[in-house]
């Protein structure tokens, strides 16, 4: 079986976590944050390094087994040295056949929802709808076609999104700095937190940071085909996520400075960009966000993209001689590729369905982008419990501190996305009327798509052929 070869380096291994990470979240989860805390800065301010931590607590835990472990899409290799190649497989189809495509729809749509605002169409509308495909498409064709533009343009669209959130962070907070506006929002409570208390204000602020966050282990997927991967991948993951999490809390800061924070809860950042840069700064933002979101959408479906290839270059799957080829002009996972994109493909019509119509689905309504979160957090713990027991070359902070703080912090982004998407059976009028428990029927769904992974399975003995 013809590899990939190693097309990438460092810069463009951390523009695929700051890139995949930051994408529409930053610009808008600010007011979701303020209205949480009711307006307490410093509460949303903890909110935003407490979730960024737990990013980077499981990010440094990855680090640490990338410099160990290196085969074919980082985080399967990881899962298949400690758990073994079965469960390696699954995580493996799980993370092709749902987390990938479900958040890269979302995304494609995302984007084209954004550049509709320009023109003035519904975010339903059959033209948003039509360029969320042709957005899907564009970054398959780029991908497909030629590996090394996608990563030119991951770098390229990572340093466009950064420069308002720079600006933002600078400007806003010079200018707020000025005519005391920062200084009132730090010491101002418009109005009394979620849930009536500080604490309970300040986990319901972290809950609306915690999908503004994902998306940084699509950067392991690109192991195979980066320079040095043992070196570079975990500087990537370290260095990416520090960024992330600082560009996120000054951007916070920033966006305080250009509005009060009554204003902020009641409209948004847009204001802010308004009042701090004038009548263009809402156009500016919004087309900032289109490539922001463009970006994080091309690191998506790199993942999306290989998947396949990652399962078929381990003799596992089906069709393993046709999904484990590399086309020999493009060095590219051709056929791999063309599986990413049906299913994200079919994820877009099942997000639409769902979300943006009167429910096509009944019961099984629910958000693809962001319940996904929950059993991709929950199959990273049996790996990092391996970890333990296996490695006992390791100290005692890689072997014991550092992947147990880590299952504490995966065990709260399961929590997190359970209770963001309700913890109790809710009337949904999508379904007709009936109870919607959409945490449960997500979970049916992941337990159908893995049967079906079961069946295509192969054998022991096949996999080790």
């Amino acid at each position: 079986m013809e590899k990939l070869t190693k097309k990438y380096g460092l810069a463009t291994a951390i523009c695929m976590v700051v890139g995949t990470v930051i994408g529409s979240g930053v610009f808008f989860k600010a007011q979701n944050v303020l209205a949480a805390t009711g307006g307490n800065m410093p509460i949303g301010i903890a909110a935003w390094v407490i979730t960024g931590l737990l990013m980077i607590i499981c990010s440094l835990q990855f680090a640490v087994m990338a410099t160990k472990y290196e085969k074919v899409s980082g985080v399967v290799d990881y899962a298949e040295a400690t758990c073994g190649k079965g469960y390696g497989y699954y995580l493996a189809w799980f993370m092709v056949n749902v987390y990938y495509p479900g958040m890269t729809s979302v995304l494609a749509w995302v984007s084209a929802r954004y550049l509709g605002v320009l023109f003035g169409w519904s975010m339903v509308s059959p033209e948003v709808m039509v360029l969320a495909g042709f957005f899907l498409i564009a970054s398959y064709t780029m991908n497909a076609i030629s590996p090394k533009l996608a990563g030119k343009f991951q770098i390229s669209a990572t340093v466009i999104k950064l420069i308002p959130i720079v600006l933002m962070a600078i400007v806003g907070t010079v200018v707020g700095l000025a005519n005391g506006t920062l200084s009132n929002n730090f010491t101002t409570i418009v109005t009394e937190a979620v849930g009536g208390s500080n604490s309970s204000g300040l986990f319901a602020a972290i809950v609306a940071t915690v999908f503004a966050y994902e998306g940084w282990i699509v950067a392991t997927s690109i192991n195979a085909e980066l320079k040095n991967p043992k070196k570079n991948l975990p500087i990537a993951l370290i260095i990416g996520s520090i960024i992330v999490v600082s560009a996120y809390v000054l951007y916070f800061i920033g966006v305080a400075g250009g509005a009060t924070n009554e204003v902020l809860i009641n409209e948004g950042a847009t204001t802010a960009f308004t009042n701090i840069f004038g009548g263009v700064g809402g156009t500016l933002l919004n087309i900032c966000i289109i490539v922001s979101c463009l970006g994080t959408l091309n690191g998506l479906m790199v993942g999306a993209t290989r998947g396949m290839y990652a399962i078929a270059a381990r003799n596992d799957g089906p069709m393993p001689e046709t999904f484990g080829q590399v086309d020999k002009a493009t060095n590219m996972t051709t056929n791999s590729a063309i599986w990413g994109l049906f299913v994200c493909s079919l994820w877009l019509v099942y997000f639409y369905g769902a979300n943006l119509t009167d429910g096509w689905f009944g019961v099984f309504n629910f958000d693809s982008s962001e319940l996904p979160i929950i059993t991709i957090y929950a199959m990273y713990i049996p790996i990092f419990i391996a970890w333990i027991i296996k490695e006992k070359d390791q100290g005692v902070l890689t072997r014991f501190i550092l992947p147990i703080v880590s299952i504490i912090a995966c065990g709260f982004m399961v929590f997190a996305a359970i209770y963001a998407h309700g913890i109790t059976p809710y009337m949904n009028a999508k379904a007709n009327g009936a109870f919607s428990f959409p945490v449960l029927f997500y979970l049916i769904i992941f337990a159908v798509v893995m049967i079906i992974g079961a069946i295509f399975k192969k054998s022991k003995k096949n996999v080790e052929e």
